[in-house]
């Protein structure tokens, strides 16, 4: 099923990621966000900002404990606890984070 988005009709695969995470965009985001019961809070923009940037220098999402530890950065926390990135995206990293920030789902993810 196609993602509607401002008039546009982008292609998602039978889970709902991005096929191109190049087509990206805040407003994506926050359609894939409402899709994943999620009202978008200034935490979760700085992770979804964090991944989108470490994607384009490097082409790959972050690993989940150097979000962790960009959060933790963010709220002058000393040590990121896990919970915190689970309390944003309850049904995890790859499910939701990842999703909504635009990125394809990982092979080793794939079920289909």
């Amino acid at each position: 099923m196609p993602l509607e988005v401002e008039g546009s009709t982008l292609a998602v695969d039978f889970e709902g990621y991005l096929v191109d995470p190049s087509l990206w965009t805040e407003r994506i985001a926050e359609a894939l966000a409402r899709q994943e019961g999620i009202v978008l809070s200034n935490e979760h923009w700085v992770v979804i900002r964090f991944i989108r940037e470490h994607y384009e220098r490097h082409h790959i999402a972050p690993d989940a404990r150097h979000v962790m530890k960009h959060l933790a950065e963010y709220k002058g926390a000393d040590k990121a606890g896990r919970n915190d990135l689970f309390v944003l995206f309850p049904y995890g990293y790859v499910k939701q984070a990842c999703k909504i920030s635009g990125m394809r789902k990982p092979r080793a993810w794939s079920t289909g």
